[in-house]
């Protein structure tokens, strides 16, 4: 089996986890009783949402690495 085949797997995998992970705290979030405890289970859910949604759009896109430019401060062209 070559690595090919394996990174669909490995992909579907790590998405269910992360939904998973929100599902559980969006759970805790209106089990608990405790105000800053839901405040922090629903910042977490939102940052694994946001997570899981970034890294299925770099996988769907297959946009697995960011581009590196030369220049500066995001200058492409030439270094200041």
């Amino acid at each position: 089996m070559g690595p090919e085949s394996q990174q669909p797997k490995r992909r579907d995998g790590v998405l269910s986890s992360l939904t998973m992970a929100v599902e559980a705290l969006n759970l805790a979030k209106e089990v608990s009783a405790i105000t800053p405890a839901k405040a922090v289970f629903g910042s977490v859910g939102t940052l694994l949402t946001m997570i899981r949604v970034c890294f299925f759009r770099l996988c769907d896109d297959e946009l697995l690495a960011h581009t590196a430019y030369p220049g500066l401060n995001g200058q492409r062209f030439s270094l200041r």
